[in-house]
């Protein structure tokens, strides 16, 4: 239940020390009788513990509550101009002035030494007209020495305080930059390693699949002998794509065994090849176009990243596609600097065993031609009149640039 009280801050550790510091300090000047003010004062002596006293309790307030203590104690030091004064009350008045910069709010800075210039000026000027006596300047150097000199420390203080903690938050948001881009790089390279995994054995498990399944179906030795010997040829095929990447991956230090090169576009006419072995049995034919011209040398990105869009593209044709001929076709557009990848299947559903797909194929080829730069499409189409060919075709189409930039990229 709220009782009316006002509870204050608790004083920091520090404006405690200062406070006893400046309260012993006054009062063993007044016990030596030592005032700032002479013996002409208005007031008598023992008023000087005044003043004094409220100094000191208000360094209590110098951190937590800055502008009431600056406001209160300038009424302190006003009064005690009419007592025989203390320095001490003097230096505590000073640093509340200093500490009102310090720790008050931002406007408060800017304008406290603005206000303490303008009444050093004024102060000097005024003691100068009204006594006319160059001894006049000293009561605005002192004037000065405890106003503006304060407070002129205090901004510059802020300052420094400010801008370390705007460097310290910079370090703190470069830390953070570097580890997001630390984790996107992470990220980026498990896409690729994705990527190699399933392009390098999806195609071999892919025909181990359909010719188990046809091992499994049909009752003849010839073609249980046919389909086992095709799986013994994709199991070994695979397995050594499987080290070969293992050997990418693994940090063999001194290590004298070096990875495979990268397939290019001179292994198309083998992949074809390989794929009219493991499509036989479904009724599939394999047709490659070459359709490059002169000798043009591709960077070695658009040459894995098209190799690797051709390498899927038949692996989803032995998985989905009913029987009929898949066209690979592979053109350079000199005057578009560009490398076409364009391959057509049957599009139906078939007979027979089918190995599952996932999707993720489909993912790794967009993925390869985006960072690259190129254009990639595939889906359903309208196939070519007449030849007994099928009215609605699966086509894959990639267009790779072949401006690629000198910085280390792998697709």
């Amino acid at each position: 239940m709220f009782d009316g009280s006002v509870t204050l801050p608790r004083p920091h550790r520090d404006d405690v020390l200062i406070a006893v510091t400046g309260l012993l300090g006054g009062l063993l000047l007044w016990s030596f009788d030592l005032h700032t003010n002479g013996y002409g004062a208005p007031l008598p002596g023992w008023v000087t513990l005044l003043p004094l006293t409220a100094m000191a309790a208000l360094e209590l307030l110098r951190r937590t509550m800055p502008r009431t203590a600056l406001l209160v104690g300038t009424a302190a030091m006003i009064s005690d101009l009419f007592t025989p004064g203390s320095l001490a009350t003097v230096m505590m008045f000073a640093d509340l002035v200093y500490a009102a910069v310090l720790y008050g709010s931002p406007g408060a800075a800017r304008r406290i030494p603005v206000i303490t210039g303008m009444l050093t000026i004024a102060v000097t000027i005024g003691f100068l007209a009204w006594l006319r006596n160059p001894g006049a300047l000293l009561i605005g150097v002192v004037t000065g020495l405890v106003s503006f000199g304060p407070a002129t420390t205090g901004a510059i203080v802020r300052n420094h305080r400010e801008a370390a903690d705007a460097a310290r938050l910079r370090a703190e948001q470069t830390t953070l930059l570097a580890e997001m881009d630390r984790a996107q790089a992470v990220v980026a390279e498990r896409a690729r390693m994705a990527r190699e995994l399933h392009d390098m054995v999806a195609n071999h498990l892919s025909a181990i699949a359909i010719h188990s399944t046809a091992a499994l179906s049909l009752d003849d030795e010839a073609t249980t002998r046919q389909a086992l010997g095709v799986i013994r040829e994709n199991s070994v095929a695979g397995l050594a794509e499987m080290r070969r990447l293992i050997g990418l991956l693994r940090d063999s230090a001194g290590g004298d065994t070096e990875p495979a090169a990268a397939p290019t576009l001179a292994g198309l006419e083998a992949l074809v090849e390989q794929a009219r072995t493991n499509g036989a049995p479904s009724g599939l034919t394999f047709a490659l176009h070459d359709r490059r011209t002169g000798a043009v040398e591709l960077p070695a990105p658009v040459e894995l990243a098209a190799y690797r869009i051709v390498q899927e593209s038949l692996t989803n044709a032995l998985k989905h596609a009913e029987a009929g001929e898949v066209r690979v076709t592979v053109a350079l557009d000199d005057a578009a600097r560009v490398l076409a990848v364009d391959v057509v299947s049957p599009f139906g559903r078939r007979p027979g065993p089918r190995a599952p797909g996932s999707g993720a194929g489909l993912v790794g080829m967009e993925e390869r031609v985006a960072l690259l730069g190129g254009g990639f499409a595939a889906g359903p189409a309208r196939g070519p009149e007449g030849g007994g060919g099928p009215r609605t075709v699966w086509r894959v189409r990639a267009t790779l640039p072949l401006l690629v930039d000198d910085k280390e990229f792998s697709a």
